[in-house]
C-alpha cells in the first residue's frame, strides 16, 4: 500500500455520489476509486487492500453492515467509514460495536468530516497494519500468553491459566517483547491497544 497516496474504495449504489465522493478524495492526496456493486469490490479486494473503505449503509443486495463484515475477515486492518442518508442511533451504534466503523456520517455528507474522517481511518490502518506484522510471527502459544499479559495478568497467574511453569512464561515473554520489538510490558500493552 502507498503511503503517499492511501488507496480508499468508495461503495454506493448512487454512481453519482460514489463518483463524486472518490473524486473529492482524490483532490485531497487519497488514491480513490467508487463501486457500485459491494460484492464486486470483494472479489478483487485481496490483491488489492484498501487503507479505508467508505461504504453506504443501505444498499439492494448486500448492505453496508454485511459488506464490512465480510471484507474485515479479509482484512482485519482496513478502517471503514459508514454513511447513509438515513441514520437511526441504533446504526450509529452498531456501525462502530458490531462492524467495527470508524466513523458514522449522514447525507448530504459535510466534507471535512467526510476528510477528517477518512484521515483518522488511514492513520489507524498503517498502525493496525503495523501492529499486526509485529505480532505476526508469534506462536500460538506465545499469542496466549501475550493476550494474558497485556490483560494484566502476572507471570506466576498466566502460568497458572495455561498450565505453564513460571519458568516457561517468561521464557515465552522474553520471545515475545523480542519478536514485537518493545521494550516491556508497557509497549506491549500499547501494541495490543489497536485491537
Amino acid at each position: 500500500m502507498n503511503a503517499k497516496d492511501p488507496k480508499v474504495y468508495v461503495v454506493d449504489d448512487d454512481a453519482d455520489l460514489g463518483a463524486t465522493v472518490a473524486r473529492l478524495l482524490c483532490r485531497h492526496s487519497f488514491s480513490a476509486q467508487s463501486f457500485l456493486d459491494p460484492v464486486r469490490l470483494l472479489d478483487i479486494y485481496a490483491p488489492a487492500p484498501a487503507a479505508c473503505i467508505v461504504t453506504d449503509v443501505m444498499m439492494d443486495d448486500l448492505d453496508g453492515f454485511g459488506f464490512a463484515d465480510r471484507v474485515r475477515v479479509m482484512d482485519p486492518a482496513v478502517a471503514i467509514i459508514f454513511m447513509t442518508a438515513w441514520p437511526t442511533t441504533a446504526n450509529a451504534v452498531d456501525s462502530v460495536r458490531r462492524h467495527g466503523g470508524i466513523d458514522y456520517l449522514e447525507k448530504p455528507l459535510d466534507e471535512a468530516r467526510l476528510l477528517a474522517a477518512v484521515s483518522e481511518g488511514v492513520g489507524w490502518s498503517v498502525r493496525k497494519r503495523q501492529q499486526l506484522a509485529r505480532t505476526a510471527t508469534l506462536s500460538p502459544r506465545e499469542r496466549e500468553v501475550f493476550d494474558l499479559l497485556v490483560q494484566g495478568h502476572s507471570n506466576k497467574v498466566v502460568a497458572a491459566m495455561l498450565e505453564l511453569s513460571p519458568k516457561t512464561v517468561e521464557d515465552h515473554r522474553a520471545s515475545i517483547i523480542s519478536k514485537t520489538g518493545a521494550n516491556g510490558l508497557a509497549q506491549l500493552i500499547a501494541l495490543a491497544s489497536l485491537d
